[in-house]
């Protein structure tokens, strides 16, 4: 399958960060557009897509061929990189369908775990619904696993205005098919996100890189929220660091009940975690900005995950509710 037609849904932080890198390198050869609203949009058409280097010493300006709020403009398309967070999920559904024909791909670029996650994974959850991040089927009945390519991005962006993309480091994907192997048009899209400079790799059995990215920020998203910290001076807290290792052993314990084991100790992952410095995670940036909070798919999921295998979670369920109480006091869902 050939991915001429490309598609953002979210031109946040990271679909702003695929558009501009794809526009950038592979402008000439692809029919990119995006699909916004509102003030995002408004900025795109005024001044275009800007992407600040790392660094913070060049900023550059993207084409995109077509900007709309209308899925019907853009058209059908044969690559649709969603990239909203959690809470927008169900609104933006019904337009990726609008641009989807029968070989159309969809990226899902999302945080956490997602609508798709138990089909072709196998095991007892085989197949499993999760209301937390699907209430009542409605993204599934939308956005079939078969069309699905899922990703675990591993990169740092920030959106300091929209239509303005920072991008402060890392150029990393995983990509795999939900159910499982090495398909045509994942090997397709990964030579394509190459070219524009991403740092891809295949995975086999996608479910098991997107538990890993979770397992490490279902503990430091939340706890950045509530707290306002960078990622260093929690884990320098004691008391608090303790509190994610417990987290993550219960998320571990999930993880091999369903056949995504994690092979590390959560002492090996804040050591990597600390080793990227003082940064502000995703849901720290929502926060500060007034913008929802997605732990429906980070804390949310892991908790119905549980039990639905029958698992007590008493230190997930309390971060859970600590989050979302704050995001409903706060007005931030």
């Amino acid at each position: 399958m050939l991915y001429k037609k490309v598609c953002i849904v979210g031109a946040g932080a990271i679909g702003g960060w695929f558009a501009a890198y794809l526009g950038q390198a592979l402008g000439a050869e692809l029919r990119l557009s995006v699909l916004a609203r509102g003030a995002t949009l408004a900025a795109l058409r005024d001044k275009g897509l800007r992407l600040q280097l790392p660094g913070g010493n060049e900023t550059v300006q993207v084409p995109v061929q077509a900007l709309s709020n209308d899925p019907a403009e853009l058209g059908e398309q044969d690559l649709i990189i969603l990239a909203v967070k959690g809470p927008a999920l169900a609104a933006v559904a019904p337009a990726v369908k609008a641009m989807m024909g029968p070989q159309t791909r969809v990226l899902v670029a999302m945080n956490g775990v997602p609508w798709w996650f138990f089909e072709g994974l196998g095991g007892e959850l085989e197949g499993t619904h999760l209301d937390s991040v699907d209430p009542g089927g409605a993204v599934s009945a939308l956005i079939p696993a078969e069309q699905v390519i899922g990703c675990v991005v591993h990169a740092s962006c920030a959106t300091p205005e929209p239509g303005w993309v920072r991008h402060v480091m890392g150029m990393g994907l995983i990509i795999g098919a939900p159910a499982g192997g090495r398909p045509e048009p994942v090997l397709q899209l990964a030579e394509l996100l190459g070219r524009a400079g991403f740092k891809v790799s295949v995975s086999e059995r996608i479910q098991r890189d997107i538990w890993y990215k979770l397992w490490g920020n279902m503990t430091t998203n939340p706890m950045s929220a509530l707290t306002g910290a960078t990622c260093d001076r929690i884990l320098d807290d004691d008391l608090v660091r303790g509190l994610m290792t417990r987290i993550m052993l219960e998320a571990a314990e999930i993880g091999a009940r369903m056949g995504c084991a994690v092979d590390q100790t959560p002492e090996q992952r804040h050591a990597i975690t600390r080793s990227l410095g003082a940064f502000k995670t995703s849901m720290l940036q929502d926060a500060e900005a007034g913008r929802p909070l997605e732990y429906s798919a980070l804390i949310g999921a892991a908790r119905e995950i549980g039990q639905k295998l029958g698992m007590e979670t008493p230190f997930t369920d309390a971060l859970l509710g600590l989050v979302r109480l704050m995001a409903q006091t706060r007005g931030l869902v």
